[in-house]
């Protein structure tokens, strides 16, 4: 159950309203965890930064790496909201979350966001190694920063105890307190 309600649009004021609306225009439906954080519109700002990171990513790496990349976070981080996202997008474009089928840059960053969410003072030299062999130092930075963004929304979905989305709940993942319990 949810620590924090999400807020409602008839009783939301016009800034967090057109938030909303915006949302809706871009995604055709809000979700969850951006209902919750509509509480304060600069925290839900800053959580939307992750958009801006991911559409300058998108040129280089591509959708799937960046799914694969969030996916390693957040299934690492056992944040079941996340991971059951990412699980949805690689699930309907054809993966098996199961049994992934990785290139050497997908496997290099999907190792990356493993590290990042299990330990991120122990990222092995060759995945640095093999960053530098791909990526500018620009590149780095925007990968790294975004990764950031994705453990940082998978901290504020655990902590807050967002419900999961229920178009989420086919893909459903589960977290670390219901695989400890179950």
């Amino acid at each position: 159950m949810a620590y924090i309600p999400m807020t409602e649009y008839d009783s939301a004021s016009p800034e967090v309203r057109r938030e909303y609306d915006d949302q809706i225009a871009k995604h055709g439906r809000i979700t969850n965890m951006k209902r919750t954080l509509l509480h304060n519109v600069p925290s839900f700002k800053a959580y939307m930064e992750w958009y801006t990171l991911y559409d300058e990513l998108k040129p280089v790496l591509g959708d799937r790496a960046l799914s694969l990349l969030s996916y390693a976070i957040s299934n690492g981080n056992d944040c079941e909201i996340c991971g059951s996202f990412f699980k949805k997008i690689l699930t309907e474009n054809g993966d098996d979350t199961d049994d992934l089928k990785l290139d050497e840059t997908e496997e290099l960053l999907y190792t990356l966001g493993t590290c990042i969410s299990i330990d991120p003072h122990d990222v092995p030299d060759y995945v640095y190694d093999g960053l530098k062999a791909r990526f500018t130092d620009e590149q780095i930075v925007t990968i790294i920063a975004f990764a950031g963004i994705m453990y940082a929304t998978n901290l504020f979905n655990t902590v807050a105890k967002v419900d999961l989305d229920e178009v989420l709940l086919p893909f459903h993942i589960h977290g670390k307190e219901e695989k400890d319990n179950g």
